[in-house]
């Protein structure tokens, strides 16, 4: 039995088999031959998705009409029986994180080689630079930098993984920690003792960084907590949770890093 679906349910059921395939948004917009814009407006349900759409849909996702309007619907056990039914195009890609424990700490020691030694970079300001610059590189590149996860804590994002590989670099003697008070509050800073590796470093990857270290570096903890707590994939995401990368996506300004020469919406 089928039922007249929200815009809403139907952009749920499509965010949801899309990460069960593994594409990404810029996948589907090409398999459609639309802007990537109108695959977020779709999923966010801010757009009614047309009969043809739905059937290219369901060919690029491999589910059928008549169990994807179905009331009672299910997701899960709908992907595990079409799974392999449809392959789209070869160069689709898979979107789950991987850390590169060596990139990351070579961008952890290009950060504070950079901006470590200013009084307000401290544990909460150098997250939130790992944050964003791992998440614009993302918006801009579709693919990852660090490859770290983040989860959502009440102070903001918080890259997992983060204090094995300073311990690591603290063993090695490759950083210095420093505890240390800044405006009356306890602060815990990190000094580099040895140089970046520039040459593992992209000209795309070093830019994306620079300007997130130009833009954010010289703020306080709690202004940049603040602003990051505005931040669409940190909205978007239950306390403690691992925050999802594609809903850099969904950002608006002044957030969104990327630009989109997407076409107009048909009338």
């Amino acid at each position: 039995m089928t039922t007249r679906l929200s815009p809403k349910q139907i952009g749920k059921r499509i965010v949801e088999l899309r990460k069960l395939k593994g594409y990404s948004q810029e996948d589907l917009a090409k398999f459609l031959k639309i802007p990537r814009s109108s695959i977020a407006q779709m999923e966010l349900g801010n757009r009614n998705v047309s009969v043809i759409e739905i059937i290219k849909l369901s060919e690029a996702l491999g589910f059928s009409l008549d169990r994807f309007l179905a009331k009672e619907y299910r997701v899960k056990k709908e992907g595990k029986v079409v799974a392999d039914e449809v392959k789209v195009e070869q160069d689709m890609r898979i979107s789950v994180p991987k850390l590169r424990m060596s990139k990351f700490k070579n961008i952890l020691l290009y950060i504070l080689e950079r901006c470590g030694g200013k009084p307000n970079v401290g544990e909460t300001v150098l997250y939130k630079l790992l944050y964003f610059s791992d998440f614009n590189f993302y918006e801009i590149y579709e693919e990852h930098l660090t490859g770290a996860q983040y989860r959502k804590l009440p102070y903001g994002p918080v890259p997992q993984k983060l204090d094995y590989l300073i311990s690591q670099m603290l063993e090695k003697g490759q950083l210095q920690r420093i505890k240390t008070e800044y405006h009356g509050y306890p602060q815990t800073r990190y000094i580099p003792m040895e140089k970046a590796d520039l040459t593992k470093m992209s000209a795309a990857e070093k830019e994306i960084i620079d300007r997130v270290i130009d833009r954010f570096s010289d703020w306080s903890a709690s202004a940049i907590s603040e602003f990051s707590h505005k931040d669409l994939p940190w909205k978007a995401t239950e306390e403690g949770d691992i925050i999802d990368y594609e809903l850099a996506f969904y950002r608006e300004s002044p957030f969104s890093v990327r630009t989109y020469d997407d076409e107009p919406e048909q009338p």
